[in-house]
């Protein structure tokens, strides 16, 4: 095989032994006093020709495609490539806002900031578009083998290897600029039984959910079961269940009975970065099923179907609340009733419950507090605090409350989908608030809050909060996850919206106040909380401590042990301390030690 190196450097630069053995070396790059071996990109003589690309697309059936990006359509050139349109690109601006439709694309980000913004809807066919952080191709796996031969193709050529399922990423980590791209979104198998016999200590009901499954048709394939069952995922009906979601750790609506998502695994089937194919759970592979378990996504292997506990249907019942404009523009007014309802979060917290908010300039929207095992008499009961306090301070407000027989009726009814372009150019941050924040620091973490909502003159800010614990159903776990979730009260994530059209120093601002400003903001108010990986802020000052805590150490351990040679990447993930993506947000590259 050839062992070539491409060297960007002024002056020459003595390779270590221990490099020159690498089978492909794509890059040795000197930034200041660091010196740093990058993967292989085209512009490097270890890229694959495109002979080669054909040759190994034959070795998977044909499953290899171009990664072309989704508004390509609308543009007259992709490069060198002819790509518009015009029934395409009428197509895709009707569906710009479409979660599921953009989810099943090959490669679409529903955060477009991190493909650097390339190739947006347009009326100008003429207005250029080029490849940006998007991969070159896409391997549409619908065998376990698919996957398998991609993690090997990228592991033997040193090739930036990205895992997308459903491309629902706040974070990009599911795009990667001249990767090779592993697509698991058509592994959709659900079966379900009744009665659970593996490994671990659960007897009950559970599924086996395949890694391309998204939350709603979860939600929709449990109740469906006779009896009818229920299973703990996210708000939104687009998340990628068991391709991303579980591997963060996954909060959501039944959270506060059942506890995180990762919570509730039993097993795992994977394939590692050695292209092994393997099970993971509490007989067999110990330690890679605690790691999954809230370790991270794209770091450990990539999940091909997740074995999970089931429950039973359950009543539930819903309230939605609004203030804003229609009922007040007194901002002292209207910040007095976030804080009443913000305060309130132990509260709702200890009686099971899960409440979805948006917060924005001079707006509260709360869809819904969820009121699992409830009917409307009892969840009026538990809110009747919050509503007596803003009527004493007479802030206004409409409210309005249904019970439903069933947890996936409540769903359907009352969460909305969200309207990803308004977040979709932004920049995130969050933080996890425990009860002990909630109980010394109420005040001070609703004005934090509110801050974010504009903590510059130029800046707005849309924030989306989680009012949970899941401690309450489940105060002891066994997996990765944050300890901190043991006792959180209020998870939000705020963002610092953008145009689409920031330069990279103003993107590089807008991060700069993200985390130095709104984030620092939030750290000073929930001194006691911690921070989540799959929402969250990439630029997280002491990352580690601060998604895992204590766990963070035996995560590492981990993350060497099963892959070593950093096949996966996904930034502020375990083991990507000495990884860093260089040349204005393209190249990826391992900084030399010793």
């Amino acid at each position: 095989m050839r062992r070539i190196i491409h060297v960007s450097l002024i002056a020459p630069l003595l390779v270590p032994a221990s490099v020159v053995t690498a089978e492909w070396i794509g890059e040795i790059k000197k930034e200041g006093n660091t010196t740093y071996y990058c993967k292989c990109y085209s512009d490097h003589s270890c890229y694959p020709t495109k002979a080669e690309w054909k040759a190994f697309n034959e070795t998977i059936e044909g499953r290899l495609q171009p990664a072309i990006p989704p508004g390509a359509v609308c543009h007259n050139h992709l490069g060198n490539i002819s790509t518009f349109d015009a029934a395409a690109c009428t197509e895709y601006k009707a569906h710009f806002n479409d979660e599921q439709y953009l989810t099943d694309h090959n490669v679409a980000a529903l955060w477009p900031l991190y493909t650097n913004n390339t190739c947006l809807p347009t009326e100008n066919a003429e207005d250029p578009c080029t490849q940006g952080f998007y991969g070159t191709y896409v391997i549409l796996a619908t065998k376990k083998d698919h996957i398998k031969k991609g993690v090997d193709f990228a592991r033997e050529r040193n090739l930036r290897l990205i895992i997308r399922n459903t491309g629902h990423d706040f974070l990009g980590r599911s795009t990667g600029y001249e990767s090779l791209i592993i697509n698991t979104h058509g592994f959709k198998d659900v079966q379900f039984t009744k009665s659970y016999n593996g490994p671990g200590n659960w007897t009950g009901s559970a599924a086996v959910v395949g890694a391309g499954v998204q939350g709603r048709e979860l939600f929709r394939h449990a109740f469906q079961q006779n009896p009818k069952q229920v299973i703990v995922g996210g708000e939104c009906p687009t998340v990628g269940w068991a391709g991303g979601y579980i591997q963060g750790g996954g909060h959501g609506p039944l959270s506060s009975i059942y506890g995180m998502g990762a919570d509730n695994v039993l097993s795992f089937e994977a394939i590692t970065a050695k292209g092994e194919y393997v099970t993971a759970n509490a007989d067999e592979n110990p330690d890679l099923f605690w790691a999954l378990k809230g370790g991270g996504p794209a770091s450990f292997a990539v999940v091909t179907s997740i074995t999970v506990k089931t429950f039973p249907e359950i009543p539930s019942a819903g309230t939605i609340l609004n203030i804003n404009s229609t009922h007040t523009n007194d901002t002292k007014l209207f910040n007095k009733g976030f804080q009443i309802f913000h305060n309130l979060s132990n509260h709702y917290t200890a009686h099971g419950m899960f409440v979805y908010f948006e917060l924005s300039l001079g707006s509260l929207h709360v869809a819904p507090f969820v009121g699992p095992r409830m009917d409307e008499s009892k969840l009026n009961e538990v809110l009747k605090p919050l509503f007596d306090q803003l009527d004493a301070e007479k802030v206004p407000y409409s409210r309005y409350t249904k019970a439903f027989p069933s947890f996936f009726e409540l769903y359907m009814d009352l969460f909305e989908d969200e309207a990803f372009a308004v977040q979709g150019s932004s920049t995130v941050g969050g933080r996890i608030f425990t009860q002990k924040d909630i109980a010394v620091n109420g005040d001070k973490i609703a004005e934090a809050l509110l801050f974010a909502s504009q903590p510059t003159p130029d800046s707005v800010g849309l924030s989306v909060g989680h009012i949970v614990n899941p401690g309450y159903g489940v105060p002891v776990a066994d997996n990765a996850i944050n300890d901190k979730w043991r006792n959180s009260s209020s998870f939000t994530l705020t963002n610092l919206l953008m145009s689409g059209q920031e330069s990279w120093p103003q993107k590089l601002e807008i991060e700069r106040i993200n985390t130095d400003v709104v984030g620092k903001a939030l750290r000073e108010a929930g001194p006691d909380g911690a921070a989540y990986v799959n929402e969250g802020d990439l630029n997280e000052p002491d990352w580690q401590y601060t998604y895992w805590g204590a766990k963070y150490s035996r995560l590492l351990q981990i993350r060497k042990k099963w892959d070593p040679e950093g096949v996966f990447y996904a930034k502020t993930t375990p083991g990507t301390e000495d990884w860093s993506v260089l040349d204005t947000g393209t190249k990826l590259c391992k900084r030399a030690r010793g």
